[in-house]
């Protein structure tokens, strides 16, 4: 099954720069003017079904204020978004009898971003779903060379963005 993004086009188009603005379905979804099904909601966060559901359950999780990606947004908002994927995923096991959860996020066009709204999709996972989620397609007799880079980067990070 490949994935079919018009399913986008009954909503405003989205912008791709990210800028917050009518055209961002998830701010829509948010401020209630787009219709979701939403199951939950924080003063910081909300939780809504997402529209094309790889499983039953499949949830979207965003902070109600508008932040493009993982790169945009800032350490305490992400944590929001995190504890309430994990109360979620919780809600997953409880009511749905999920055995097994995966958090997945896609920053970028490259990564297949969609909507540019950070969000992160909390996907319960059943016994024989068949969903192939690590494809194992990098060389693995590469790992010392990533090792490396990443190290380096990791101990001589860039200053934060503004």
């Amino acid at each position: 099954m490949s994935f079919d993004p018009r399913w986008l086009s009954r909503y405003p188009a989205q912008d791709l720069a990210g800028n917050a603005d009518s055209s961002c379905v998830f701010c829509g979804i948010a401020s209630g003017e787009v219709e979701a099904h939403v199951i939950a909601e924080t003063p910081e966060t909300l939780c809504f079904l997402d529209h094309l559901p790889a499983t039953y359950g499949h949830v979207l999780v965003v902070p109600k204020q508008h932040f493009q990606d993982l790169l945009d947004i800032p350490q305490e908002s992400f944590q929001h978004v995190m504890a309430t994927a994990k109360q979620v995923a919780n809600a997953l096991q409880d009511s749905c009898g999920a055995s097994g959860i995966n958090l997945v996020h896609a920053t970028g066009q490259a990564a297949h971003q969609t909507v540019f709204h950070f969000h992160i999709h909390v996907v319960p996972r059943y016994d024989g779903d068949s969903i192939v989620v690590f494809p194992r397609l990098a060389d693995p007799a590469r790992k010392h060379e990533v090792a490396q880079r990443l190290r380096t980067a990791l101990n001589d990070p860039l200053p934060p963005k503004a």
